[in-house]
């Protein structure tokens, strides 16, 4: 039975729109304009996209064509990722001013435990002001937190005061809060879990925390043992300052749609070519290669082989891939191609972190 560990300080740091913002930033012609990161208006699918372009409902992950008819003036930029890179290293070394224990989860979010901090300030609530202030002076971008006891709690509090604010649950809101909670706010719990749950009558918060551990295991398995905790604050995940890539990988989104596997060789020689530098410059290697096959029709497709020993080189990732394409024929023409690497040869180190009770 695990207890809540509710000495904790846990602030969540969001940057907002962070690559469409960083685009409006370095061209401010683009300030005010709905603009998408990546995609077109032909074909690809969209990174980012800013507040103008969200009141129009264009999101991330959603095709250029359509964001197009939601927003006819959307403007297409292509993407910058090394600049993008270097900006988060900027952001991220202001976090190691206050705490060591930064769990970075992608270039624009990562969680930060304050509950011993560099500063000596009790007020995790202050520190979390303190450091949008920072990051907003040395940047010019903006960022949102949410702070609480756990990683759960000041994850979806970080969406709260959406962009450029702040919301924070002290330990003796955090029961109320989650109890009141529409059950697709819950951080984990996607469209499909979420009308899973809808056909039980669970909605909220309290609709999930009065079914019994026994029945949520039962329908949902081990996440159904998760939920039973998480909706009564119960989360004892720490912030891991080396986080372990579970997996590493690059792909590509064709002009045109691809029919011939002898046109798809050539773009993953490229795409083999830049999945070797990611696995050189982090020094990874892997044993199980994954090709990921994305049709003109949408539907996907991926294809996984193992071997018997790690790899990490150019030559060996696309014998592999190529093997993986030619293993059996083509469902329809092919607009994306990606090439992954697994089962790695990191180490996964647990630290045991010693935590003192302050107040918020």
């Amino acid at each position: 039975m695990e207890t809540p560990m509710l000495n904790r300080k846990i602030i969540h740091i969001d940057m907002d729109a962070f690559y469409a913002s960083v685009e409006q930033k370095d061209f401010p012609e683009l300030k005010g304009k709905p603009l998408a990161v990546g995609g077109s208006e032909i074909r690809g699918v969209i990174s980012a996209a800013s507040y103008e372009a969200r009141k129009y409902g264009v999101r991330s992950a959603m095709s250029g064509v359509q964001a197009k008819k939601l927003c006819p003036e959307l403007v297409f930029v292509r993407p910058r990722f090394e600049r993008y890179t270097e900006l988060s290293k900027q952001i991220r070394k202001i976090f190691y001013e206050y705490t060591d224990l930064v769990e970075p989860l992608s270039l624009d979010e990562a969680y930060l435990d304050v509950t011993q901090n560099k500063k000596g300030n009790p007020s995790a609530t202050l520190l979390a002001q303190e450091i949008r202030k920072r990051i907003f002076d040395e940047t010019g971008l903006t960022a949102s937190a949410g702070i609480s006891v756990n990683k759960f709690v000041a994850k979806i509090a970080s969406d709260y005061n959406k962009p450029n604010g702040q919301k924070t649950f002290n330990p003796d809101e955090v029961t109320t809060f989650l109890e009141a909670l529409d059950i697709r706010k819950f951080y984990g719990i996607g469209k499909v879990t979420a009308e899973r749950m809808y056909q039980f009558g669970i909605y909220t918060g309290m609709d999930l925390k009065l079914r019994s551990l026994d029945f949520l295991e039962q329908h949902f398995g081990k996440s159904g043992v998760h939920y039973y905790y998480i909706v009564r604050g119960i989360h004892n995940s720490p912030v891991k300052p080396n986080r372990i890539s579970k997996s590493v990988g690059a792909e590509r989104t064709f002009n045109e749609n691809l029919s011939s596997e002898v046109f798809m060789e050539e773009r993953l020689e490229n795409i083999a070519k830049e999945l070797d530098r990611r696995l050189q410059k982090h020094k990874i290697a892997g044993k199980t290669v994954t090709l990921k096959i994305k049709y003109s029709d949408f539907s996907q497709q991926t294809r996984s082989k193992t071997l018997p020993y790690f790899i990490s080189d150019k030559a060996l990732l696309l014998e592999t891939a190529k093997e993986l394409l030619y293993q059996e024929k083509l469902k329809e023409s092919v607009r994306l191609l990606g090439i992954s690497l697994n089962n790695l040869n990191t180490e996964i180190k647990k630290t045991v972190v010693v935590q003192l009770k302050f107040e918020f």
